[in-house]
C-alpha cells in the first residue's frame, strides 16, 4: 500500500528506528503493548517497526480531542491507523475500557500509553493511570508487553512540527499478565517497574 510505504519510509528516514525484541517475538495474537509517552506520534514509531502482518491487526489508543481536531488528523487516525479514539470526558455508552476490550475480543492488539499524558519534564516515567489495570482485569488472559521508546521526544519536541533527524529505538520486553487477586497498586507498580527495567536493560543513560 502506497500510504503504508510512505509513513514507514518517512519514520525510518528521520529516526532510523530499529526494533529490539528482548523478551518476546512478533506474534499474531491479541496483545496490549504499553509504552512510555513523549509525543503524539509515539504509536507511529511502534507501528512502523512491527512486521506488516501485525500492523494490520494492531490499533493504537489515542486522544480523540487531538486526533479529531481537523480533517487531516481524523483521516489519518480513523482511516489509516484505525485508532481507538478516547475522549477526555467519555459518554457512559462509550466507556474506554469497554471499547478497548471489544477490540481485543475481535482479535486485534492495542498500543496504549498508561501515563495518560506526554512526559515533558525530567522524570523517566510518570505514574501510571488506572486504565491499564482495569483493561487487564477485564481481559486477564491477554498478554501485556512493555515497550520502551527511546529518543523520540528529541526528534519531535513539544510544539514542533518538523522532526529533527536522530536515531530512535523501540524495545519490546517480556509479556506480563495480571496475577489472581492482584490489586491495582501492586499491578501498576509492577508494570511500571517492568517498563523502567526494560529501559535499563538497553543500557540507556539516565
Amino acid at each position: 500500500m502506497i500510504v503504508t510505504a510512505a509513513v514507514t519510509g518517512f519514520a525510518r528516514c528521520f529516526t532510523g528506528v530499529r526494533a529490539h525484541w528482548l523478551g518476546c517475538a512478533p506474534a499474531l495474537v491479541p496483545r496490549i503493548y504499553f509504552a512510555n509517552h513523549t509525543s503524539h506520534v509515539d504509536f507511529v514509531l511502534i507501528w512502523t517497526v512491527l512486521p506488516p502482518a501485525q500492523r494490520r491487526v494492531v490499533r493504537p489508543v489515542a486522544c480523540a480531542d487531538y486526533w479529531l481536531a481537523n480533517r487531516l488528523r481524523r483521516l489519518v487516525s480513523e482511516q489509516f491507523f484505525r485508532a481507538v479514539l478516547i475522549y477526555r470526558n467519555p459518554e457512559p455508552l462509550r466507556h474506554p475500557i469497554g471499547l478497548m476490550a471489544n477490540v481485543l475480543d475481535a482479535g486485534s492488539s492495542l498500543i496504549v500509553f498508561p501515563e495518560g499524558t506526554r512526559k515533558t519534564g525530567p522524570e523517566r516515567l510518570l505514574p501510571f493511570k488506572s486504565g491499564l489495570y482495569h483493561l487487564a482485569r477485564s481481559r486477564p488472559h491477554v498478554e501485556l508487553v512493555p515497550v520502551w521508546i527511546e529518543n523520540l521526544s528529541r526528534v519531535m519536541p513539544k510544539g514542533e512540527i518538523v522532526p529533527v533527524p536522530l536515531l530512535c529505538s523501540v524495545t519490546f520486553g517480556a509479556p506480563l499478565r495480571m496475577f489472581d487477586g492482584e490489586d491495582k497498586t501492586a499491578f501498576l507498580d509492577r508494570t511500571r517497574h517492568a517498563l523502567l527495567e526494560l529501559r535499563r536493560d538497553r543500557n540507556i543513560a539516565p
